[in-house]
């Protein structure tokens, strides 16, 4: 009998290794998940684009909350929702990036897009997602206090070095509650795992919100609990002891994981 129902994982950071690889420990236990009932899903700030070889590297043709929740997928190739930022917001936000020097990119239904292929053009799409970063933290902390109070885009960050951007009120933890809509599943039967701050609101509201041992420190507070990083097999051992209840210092299975 396995403790939750769904679980959703980030990649990058938490999933994926430094050099975004999927270790065979971490493989091993998402199978045995799977098999056990257990519906694994990906919470990704990823696009489509950016998200196929490792849906298929683990044999997953589950439902995908993708782009910060902006798409959720019933199954690879059956949409169930998207989320559009305004194409104002989107010119307001190409323009703060522009002004401020720093490398952006979107997430479009047509493509992953960046500043070497972005035309005039680019403005008649639909966008998910847009994200700015700069490598000076400084000069992305002035751009956070120019569009934190929107009242029309959400912002987050997968690092300290960017932000992101979705419609006001998506964020994974929509796109997670879509799915569990979709499902007939609980957020109380949920394990969400992740490392950024682009996953508190999921953590906070998931039956157990699991942060990486290398997470933003913010992310670890808000936590239920805390695994090992994700180059130590992290989302591995969270789901031996938190999903099938085994202590991994004994290696048996335990009465009460939480």
């Amino acid at each position: 009998m396995v403790n939750y129902r769904l679980l959703a994982i980030d990649l990058d950071e938490t999933l994926l290794t430094r050099d975004k690889r999927i270790t065979d420990v971490t493989k091993h236990w998402i199978s045995k998940a799977a098999e056990a009932g257990v519906i694994v899903i990906f919470a990704t700030g990823r696009g489509l684009q950016k998200i196929g070889e490792f849906r298929d590297e683990l044999e997953l043709d589950t439902p995908m909350v993708l782009v910060n929740g902006a798409e959720v997928w019933k199954k690879p190739g059956q949409l169930l929702d998207r989320y559009y930022i305004s194409k104002d917001d989107i010119r307001e936000l190409h323009n703060l990036a522009i002004k401020a020097k720093a490398s952006y990119w979107g997430y479009s239904v047509e493509s992953l897009t960046g500043p070497g292929t972005w035309t005039e053009e680019m403005f008649k799409r639909d966008w998910m997602k847009f994200g700015i970063r700069h490598n000076e933290h400084q000069v992305m902390d002035q751009l956070r206090t120019q569009v934190e109070n929107s009242p029309s885009i959400e912002v987050t960050r997968s690092s300290i070095s960017n932000m992101e951007f979705s419609l006001k009120g998506i964020t994974k933890e929509s796109g997670v509650r879509k799915v569990c809509e979709y499902l007939g599943v609980e957020m109380e039967n949920v394990m969400a795992i992740g490392d950024n701050l682009n996953d508190l609101r999921l953590i906070q509201s998931a039956g157990l919100g699991v942060a990486m041992g290398n997470a933003d420190d913010q992310l670890k507070q808000a936590a239920d609990v805390i695994t090992d990083t994700n180059e130590n097999d992290g989302v591995a051992k969270a789901i031996q002891r938190f999903i099938f209840g085994i202590n991994l210092e004994t290696n048996k299975e335990l009465s009460n994981v939480k």
